[in-house]
């Protein structure tokens, strides 16, 4: 029904806005990733998504159609409304989630409030050929990014795990640095890695 809503923001805090548009305040739920793209505009285009229910009218904003689309294909999958979809796209990027579901990996939902390992598995088996077919990296693929580089990028990988950051943002995090500076000394690939992971 709505494609977009734009306007100046009424009031915004984590989990919803209010966005003035014709005199009228639509107040649009969000996630973090959103209100991340937000928090200091006082005016804004959101994308949306209308979820219709028996008891009520609830509608979800995007500041881009990659959340949305991501939205839409986690609401498509059995046992996850809403609420749970936010919640994931709060707690992970795209990214993340695309890494998650591309690789086949459980573990990196594990942090997700209300999904539990069953979920993940059902979210990564209605998911992964959606996911690579929008434009989804292969698993192959993500197996050749971890092992052409070798053993440097083996250990890096390791360290930077060790020091608390997450897998999935460690893995998106070294392959673009080795695509885009080739390869490195293992203690520069670590430190542009932490770097990058730190901001």
């Amino acid at each position: 029904m709505y494609a977009y809503i734009k306007g100046p923001i009424i009031y915004k805090n984590p989990t919803y806005v209010v966005i003035e548009a014709g005199s009228i305040g639509y107040q649009i739920n969000i996630s973090l990733q959103t209100y991340a793209k937000i928090e200091k505009l006082e005016e804004v285009r959101l994308l949306t998504y209308l979820h219709v229910r028996e008891d009520a009218h609830l509608l979800f904003g995007f500041y881009d159609d990659e959340e949305r689309s991501y939205f839409q294909h986690l609401i498509s999958v059995s046992g996850i409304g809403t609420n749970t979809a936010r919640i994931i796209l709060s707690s992970m990027t795209c990214d993340d989630i695309r890494l998650a579901i591309v690789g086949e990996n459980i573990a990196a939902f594990k942090h997700v409030k209300g999904v539990g390992p069953k979920t993940a598995k059902q979210i990564i088996l209605d998911l992964k050929d959606k996911i690579v077919k929008d434009g989804g990296t292969s698993a192959s693929t993500l197996i050749s990014q971890t092992t052409e580089s070798g053993i440097m990028q083996e250990e890096a990988f390791s360290a930077l795990l060790a020091l608390g950051f997450a897998r999935p943002k460690v893995q998106i995090v070294l392959s673009k640095i080795i695509k885009e500076e080739g390869s490195l000394a293992i203690e520069d690939l670590i430190k542009k890695a932490i770097k990058q992971l730190a901001s």
